[in-house]
């Protein structure tokens, strides 16, 4: 008998399955379940929990090792999330060390993707790829909208160098326009709210279209094509982001959502037609928006999109949930980290009735959903951000949720810890253990 047979829990009338999670060959029903799909999505309950991090780290060296995955895309900006990408490619940085490179994270919350976690995760992308050719190395690439300045200024950086003058000009028109704001997305969104100043949308469009006549010329490098398009893409999508955030007749969750997905078909389409992708993001992206109360409002998400242009037979959506622990956020917008208590759960919630079944951490994969299962109707789901008041947790923080229809699989961590952000000194010398369980 296997090791998972032998921690099987349970079996539902659905045909779901639940499964002991302790080491990382706990995952092979997961990686039964996800066969030969293209799309993974994982997700997490919280931007702050550790075994979050580690277990999507778990699940990602399996799939690119075993199955041939060629890339992360996460929920991070682009520019920050290239130069990770540049470093584990062996093109850029390679004389430092990965707490080094991740130090670029300077934009609030800055512990989302500057944390000891993803450091032990990059530095064994850069091993993993170091023995592949530069075609096949994995690659790491974030999919956010708000990286306005910071991509006008990359590509500003990247034509200076490569004396392409005719698009410098551009990009510095696009700046010029935005310099009364002094990189304040907020004092940009008031001034469009209020209609004092005429918006940069001309001047920005004008930047994307003279980027896309020009592609041709930046082949040199195999991905600076890419990677000047998604900049000025970013500055096209994150100033109508801007320009509408403080009004009501424009969803600009919709709109970041959107934004995310053409990006994924970017990278896909730049990877070839067999590429396979890891998605991480918050379960509010990953887990279908059609089996929570967002359909009411009309909002969409990445899983949803995932799943309806390139099927669900090839996606598989995998949710995170935990009971109680601490966790990684801020007191507002802004704020300085600050590591908080999480409350065991409300009474009736996903992940209370999951902790009554057992304290044990949990592997579920989810059975057809059109069964009886425990879990088929609408129960409040844990949804924590990075701005965190443990005090209003049960009047906030839960997302009614079809369990079994959102996601495909979900992995349960009864009580959890926080992240290690890079920006606090770890106790002593000694860098925090990021793996607590064995390879």
């Amino acid at each position: 008998m296997d090791n998972s047979t032998k921690q099987h829990l349970s079996l539902e009338p659905d045909g779901s399955r639940q499964f002991v999670l302790r080491h990382t060959a706990d995952l092979d029903p997961l990686m039964d379940r996800i066969g030969d799909a293209h799309h993974v999505l994982l997700g997490e309950a919280t931007h702050g929990t550790h075994e979050f991090y580690t277990w999507r780290t778990a699940i990602s060296k399996r799939l690119i090792t075993e199955k041939g995955f060629r890339f992360l895309a996460v929920e991070g900006d682009w520019p920050d999330c290239y130069r990770i990408n540049r470093y584990i490619k062996g093109y850029a940085d390679s004389d430092k060390q990965p707490a080094d490179v991740l130090a670029g994270f300077d934009r609030w919350p800055t512990w989302m993707w500057a944390n000891w976690e993803i450091a032990a995760l990059v530095t064994w992308l850069k091993a993993h790829n170091t023995s592949l050719p530069a075609n096949k190395r994995v690659g790491f690439y974030g999919l956010d909208v708000y990286s306005l300045w910071e991509s006008l200024d990359s590509l500003m950086s990247y034509l200076s160098e490569h004396t392409d003058h005719d698009v410098l000009a551009y990009v510095k028109d696009a700046i010029s326009c935005f310099q009364p704001y002094d990189a304040n997305e907020h004092r940009y969104a008031r001034a469009q709210h209020y209609q004092l100043d005429h918006s940069c949308q001309e001047a920005v469009i004008e930047l994307l279209t003279a980027i896309r006549k020009r592609a041709p010329r930046y082949d040199h490098d195999p991905e600076a094509s890419l990677n000047a398009e998604q900049n000025a893409v970013i500055a096209v999508n994150a100033e109508r982001y801007y320009r509408h955030m403080l009004g009501f007749d424009v969803n600009t969750w919709n709109l970041r959502d959107r934004h995310m997905m053409d990006t994924l078909n970017r990278l896909l389409h730049f990877h070839g037609p067999d590429a396979k992708v890891i998605v991480w993001e918050h379960n509010t992206h990953i887990g279908d928006a059609r089996y929570t109360d967002m359909v009411r409002t009309g909002d969409i998400n990445v899983g949803q999109l995932v799943r309806e242009e390139k099927g669900e037979a090839d996606t598989v959506l995998v949710g995170f949930g935990t009971y109680q622990g601490r966790v990684i956020a801020g007191d507002n917008w802004g704020a300085p980290m600050a590591e908080k208590d999480i409350p065991q759960a409300k009474e009736g919630s996903i992940e209370a009735l999951m902790h009554r079944q057992s304290a044990e951490d949990r592997l579920l994969i989810l059975g057809h959903p059109d069964h009886e299962h425990p879990f088929s109707g609408y129960l409040p789901h844990r949804a924590i951000g990075v701005v965190y008041e443990p005090v209003y947790e049960k009047r906030g923080n839960y997302v009614p949720t079809v369990l079994n229809r959102r996601y495909d699989c979900f992995v349960f961590i009864d009580e959890t810890r926080a992240l290690h952000p890079l920006h606090r000194q770890p106790d002593g010398a000694k860098i925090p253990e990021t793996y607590p369980f064995t390879y």
